[in-house]
């Protein structure tokens, strides 16, 4: 069997675990108040130019969009999102049932844009009646977006003006951060990022880490006594040094880069072996997911030999599925797809 499932049906790269391993036996305290999560931090705060970041690890997606959007919000806001976002469609009701509303907008290719939002909240403002009404308390994106498109430096900086105007912080879920800053198409780095919001995570549990996601406040602007709410939400890991000590090994000699391009190399290699072999991509995305659309009978065949996800429903007789590559990704493995297409 073939494994282009996700992105994070392995472990960890082995740099990773080897550090693990070699700090496995010492002596540190807990709740990630120790050295290995020290020199991430540092780490971390260099590699964004954002000296004076407020930087916090958490354990999975979920949990971190959950935990900062609930210590960003007041009891009566919610969050604005994009129809296909990942807590508008993918997270169970997390955020509702952190009590906050994900108010939803229109989006192409899983974006949303600065026209729609400013439309938005000129349009809720406008209502006199908006004070009986679910307030706007900030926004929420990703990138990459659910369909593996990116957001250019000028649709970010457009976006986070409208925000600024409305003083409402902007935050960037960065789960698969590392392959949309490796794809050829993006013109952002790690800095342009960290400029262009008020918080954003970069994603360890798809990008080579067992599990964690490092939290970023870029101007040391983190919510008061985040800390605590991150314990409140059931975020805070007693051994706090297993995420430290990850991302530590992650931002050391820029291995989160080089894994992410990785990905990236053979997600290329990868759709174009399936457009040579005929299949038709549903969206040409430039990152690490790829998605395809397969004839039902087609799909249940290639299913007995290949892992793969289901998207969702084209038509009557095909449904997009999606295929993903990974820092783990063997090329020999794309080869034998190719004996098997």
């Amino acid at each position: 069997m073939l494994y282009f499932e996700s992105d994070y049906t392995e472990g960890a790269h082995p740099a990773v675990l080897a550090r693990l391993c070699e700090t496995n036996m010492e002596h540190v305290s807990g709740y990630g108040e120790d050295k290995f999560c020290d020199a991430a931090k540092a780490k971390i705060r260099a590699a964004c130019n954002a000296p004076d970041a407020d930087i916090f690890f958490l354990v999975g997606g979920t949990q971190t969009n959950r935990t900062v959007i609930a210590g960003l919000l007041s009891p009566y806001q919610g969050v604005i999102a994009a129809q296909t976002g990942h807590i508008a469609a993918h997270e169970a009701g997390a955020i509702e049932n952190s009590g906050h509303k994900v108010l939803c907008l229109p989006q192409t290719l899983g974006k949303i844009n600065a026209h729609d939002l400013r439309d938005y909240l000129e349009t809720f403002y406008a209502d006199e009646s908006h004070d009986h009404m679910v307030q706007p308390g900030m926004v929420y994106i990703s990138y990459p977006t659910e369909y593996g498109t990116l957001y250019t430096k000028n649709e970010l900086c457009a976006i986070h003006a409208v925000c600024k105007e409305y003083k409402l912080p902007l935050f960037i879920d960065g789960a698969r951060l590392g392959y949309g800053l490796a794809s050829g198409a993006s013109d952002m780095t790690l800095p342009d990022i960290a400029r262009n919001c008020d918080a954003f995570y970069i994603g360890g549990t798809k990008v080579g880490a067992l599990c964690g996601e490092a939290v970023v406040f870029p101007g040391g602007n983190a919510p008061k006594h985040f800390f605590t709410t991150v314990k409140q939400n059931g975020a805070l890991l007693a051994k706090g040094r297993l995420l430290g000590v990850q991302f530590d090994a992650l931002f050391t000699d820029g291995l989160y880069d080089t894994i992410s391009r990785h990905a990236i190399a053979c997600a290329e290699q990868l759709k174009a072996l399936l457009t040579a072999k005929g299949y038709s991509l549903f969206l040409d995305t430039p990152t690490n997911q790829i998605f395809v659309i397969l004839p039902n009978d087609r799909m249940k065949t290639l299913g007995e030999h290949v892992k793969f996800c289901f998207w969702e429903k084209y038509d009557n007789e095909h449904t997009v599925v999606r295929f993903a590559t990974s820092w783990a990704t063997d090329p020999a493995d794309i080869d034998a797809l190719a004996e098997i297409l």
